[in-house]
């Protein structure tokens, strides 16, 4: 039987240059969607899909990522000598708990790929999620539950995939798949015999993009060792899963749901109004404002 995955990969120490200059002094995961930082849903998800541990990439100057899960005394006394008993409980919630957290620094940045293998020594021999932060889904069951109970099916390496927009394809990673005899859950997950970066319009093997959710053996830490730096001299991800596919079993999961790129500033607009209108608390006002302005 496979292991189960219990550690998630959270690469978290690019310097946000899309989102600049609102991410010079904040890192760009704890940008707000709403009320909360991009991080906080992204933890939510991971939670809801099983994860026991989190093993945050962090860069230089991001000790805020650290402090926003731990504890804060003042402000929580505060709060509570107030008789704030809601927004205390919304405090509390990403706190992180004994021994659930860890903090790797990357000493340099070197790529996705290079993040990941930082990672090496906490998720030892076992299967493990990794998570792109600026990719926030709205998806119900959470994205990462969907690639976890696809892995639970077929085992192997998951990646979760989604449409790119038309005319699009040569913009991201695509896809290769063997539709033969498909692995289930309604045709949404498929053998993939192939990756293919930004290929030219009219060449993609698939409309299918790479879309920020991954499963991976821990056989991949091996192959990133001693991977030679790819695009744009960093150490790619997808050049060690490409390796990898040669020796293991890889499937795509056209998970059901929704990406924004918050890593952008129209991606990180849209999260913003998406996610309001879907609080029960807020939607109401929230659409009004948005009719009032257009």
């Amino acid at each position: 039987m496979s292991k189960r995955v219990r550690k998630a990969v959270l690469p978290v120490a690019g310097m946000g240059t899309r989102v600049l200059p609102g991410a010079k002094t904040t890192p760009k995961n704890l940008l707000n969607v709403v009320d909360r930082p991009i991080l906080s849903y992204v933890v939510e998800e991971a939670r809801a899909a099983g994860i026991e541990h989190f093993v945050f990439i962090v860069g230089r100057g991001q000790g805020a990522i650290e402090d926003y899960f731990d504890a804060n005394p003042e402000i929580e006394g505060a709060l509570e000598a107030k008789g704030k008993a809601e927004i205390l409980a919304d405090v509390r919630r990403d706190l992180g708990k004994p021994g659930e957290m860890s903090f790797i620094r990357q000493m340099a940045p070197l790529g996705l790929g290079h993040a990941v293998w930082c990672a090496r020594e906490v998720i030892g021999d076992e299967p493990f999620a990794v998570m792109l932060p600026d990719m926030l889904m709205a998806a119900a069951p959470p994205a990462l539950a969907q690639a976890v109970d696809a892995y639970e099916k077929v085992g192997g390496n998951i990646v979760a995939v989604e449409p790119a927009p038309e005319g699009e394809t040569h913009k991201y990673g695509i896809v290769a798949l063997d539709r033969k005899g498909g692995d289930g859950q309604n045709g949404r997950l498929n053998r993939m015999t192939g990756m293919v970066e930004k290929p030219p319009l009219g060449t993609e093997p698939s409309n299918l993009f790479i879309s920020g959710r991954y499963i991976l053996q821990p056989e991949i830490f091996q192959i990133l060792e001693t991977q030679p730096r790819g695009a744009g001299g960093e150490i790619q991800l997808t050049d060690a899963m490409a390796t990898l596919m040669t020796r293991q079993d890889f499937h795509a999961l056209e998970y059901e749901g929704t990406t924004y790129d918050c890593g952008d500033k129209i991606g990180l607009l849209r999260a913003n109004v998406a996610f309001a209108l879907a609080r029960p608390d807020l939607a109401n006002e929230a659409r009004a404002a948005i009719e009032a302005l257009l």
